[in-house]
């Protein structure tokens, strides 16, 4: 019997059927059966057949389309009812579907290309009839079928467009401390058409919410997570440009009487123009040493008039309003791989924030085209074990990721473990995200300070 995937290539949680453990799926190339597995905690071998196997799902016979469980383990009623639930069936499904692929691809076959097999082996349907339903199986995370296939056709063939959702480490237990998740989306122009659809640059459509325990900005779906422990150091700088500026007794005259010329007509301008000017009257002296010392000023590109008078001319300085600035965010994340599905998934999570980040090109080169941007929020257990945004944490933008940089002998020395994978002991990776939008006031909303905000 040929069997498609392997224990560490679809790890996932069903929190609704045990919390904190970790299952995978493995599927008969022959008989296209998908086997269920919950990884045993003693199983440091990593070897498939000292796993539990929970249940089947028949893809022939009577049962065909079925979760069958396991008889012998001795399951609750509630975790038997939480096993036929649709929505824990359908994500037996689609893991079944990502085993198969993920196993095709490692035979030099494109994502595309992999995922139409597994389409075609275990959901024919999906295969032919792609739907905003199936992100997958287009692997662009946009809604809109003609953006996908554009998306698809204008990219040069190799392009990744879809990563696994990675943890690290294996046994996180996500539903009981806090984390940090990053969701890779495909990134869009504000000013494309696709753009316009989020609402464009106009509104808030680069903000970060939560979607099926998923960061996500308005519109997207994500193309791969990564969910890590949060690391120390963290910390936001909040920023709004103001600059000094200057403006002359002479140049304010002639301003104030434009600002009123737009405002209430020429005669109230006139009127601002000819009490301003009897005030300079007044002290002719005064006047006299303005003007003069303005044009040698100008003439020279000396400061002249400090020399002939002993003064400079009033320039009114203030500190005025210039724009919004914009964040940056850096994490510093240690790796220790203590087994080798462990040490995998290190290279996987580097290699998933290296390749997301680099610059694509078009199909036929002459383009450019921007890397892929992510979603980032803080998340810390809520009720019945759904995460939410940490309250006490600051929010995020979507982001660009602008450095990723790795230590691979952070601890000072060349070390790796025995074996075939050769992994390194320990690594360091330092990445710096800078936020796509400025934040602004209304953003914050009206939900009583629940929330540190942004």
């Amino acid at each position: 019997m040929s069997t498609y995937g392997t224990r560490d290539a679809t790890q996932f949680p069903l929190p609704t059927v045990e919390k904190g453990a970790k299952f995978y799926t493995l599927v008969d190339s022959t008989t296209k059966e998908i086997t269920l597995k919950k990884i045993s905690s003693g199983n440091i071998l990593g070897r498939t057949d000292l796993d539990t196997t929970v249940g089947t799902v028949p893809t022939s016979g009577a049962n065909a389309g079925k979760f069958i469980q396991n008889p012998n383990l001795g399951l609750t009623a509630d975790q038997k009812a939480a096993l036929q639930n649709p929505q824990t069936l359908k994500t037996v499904k689609d893991k079944g579907t990502e085993t198969v692929s993920k196993a095709i691809q490692k035979s030099g076959k494109t994502p595309e290309e992999a995922q139409t097999t597994a389409n075609k082996l275990l959901s024919p349907n999906k295969a032919t009839n792609p739907t905003a339903e199936n992100p997958s199986t287009t692997g662009t995370g946009a809604t809109s079928g003609d953006v996908n296939k554009e998306f698809k056709a204008g990219d040069k063939q190799g392009t990744r467009t879809k990563y696994e959702d990675l943890v690290y480490p294996l046994d996180l237990a996500a539903s009981h401390q806090d984390i940090v998740k990053f969701s890779i989306l495909k990134y869009v122009p504000s000013l494309s058409e696709a753009g316009q659809q989020k609402d464009g640059i106009s509104t808030a459509g680069r903000i970060v919410t939560l979607k099926d325990g998923k960061p996500v900005v308005k519109g997207s779906n994500p193309i791969g997570t990564i969910t890590l422990p949060i690391p120390s150091g963290i910390s936001d700088g909040n920023s709004a440009r103001w600059q000094d500026e200057g403006l002359n007794e002479l140049l304010e005259t002639v301003a104030v009487g434009a600002k009123r010329l737009f405002e209430a007509g020429t005669e109230a301008a006139a009127g601002t123009i000819e009490k301003k000017g009897e005030e300079l009257k007044s002290n002719p002296e005064a006047l006299k040493q303005t003007v003069s010392g303005l044009l040698l000023n100008e003439a020279t590109g000396k400061n002249i008039a400090a020399r002939a008078y002993g003064a400079v001319n009033n320039n009114n300085l203030e500190v005025l309003f210039s724009g919004p600035g914009l964040r940056s965010f850096s994490f510093t994340f240690m790796f220790y791989p203590r087994s080798e599905p462990e040490a995998i998934r290190v290279r996987k999570i580097i290699r998933a924030f290296k390749q997301s980040m680099s610059v694509k090109r078009s199909a036929n080169s002459l383009l450019l085209k921007a890397p892929h941007t992510f979603a980032i929020s803080y998340l810390t257990p809520g009720d019945k074990g759904q995460m939410k945004i940490h309250p006490y944490l600051n929010k995020f933008k979507e982001c660009a990721l602008t450095n990723c940089n790795i230590d691979y002998t952070p601890d000072g020395t060349y070390m790796t473990y025995g074996g075939a994978e050769k992994s390194m002991t320990s690594y360091r990776m330092s990445l710096t995200f800078a936020e796509l939008e400025p934040i602004f006031d209304d953003e914050y909303g009206d939900d009583g300070d629940a929330f540190v905000g942004y």
